[in-house]
């Protein structure tokens, strides 16, 4: 199976990152169309990432990691 994710040009997210929702270690970016950025924890990617995709939101790669194989084919679908 093939992922499609964005390539955001930052640097990774370190240890400092934390969720915009909790606080907890971030570990998805998603950079808005209007050109604001959101840290997420898993737990909240998981809640907020396929909405965020239909707004057009850019998500950082480290979505695999944070959501696990089984969940990040039905959160990432390719661009139109």
């Amino acid at each position: 199976m093939t992922i499609a994710v964005a390539h955001t040009g930052h640097a990774p997210l370190s240890r400092h990152d934390r969720c915009d929702r909790c606080t907890a270690a971030a570990q998805v970016r998603a950079l808005l169309p209007t050109g604001g950025e959101l840290l997420f924890c898993g737990h909240h990617a998981r809640a907020h990432v396929p909405r965020l995709r239909e707004l057009g939101a850019a998500i950082s790669p480290d979505l695999a990691h944070a959501m696990g194989p089984r969940e990040v084919g039905a959160a990432i679908s390719p661009g139109p």
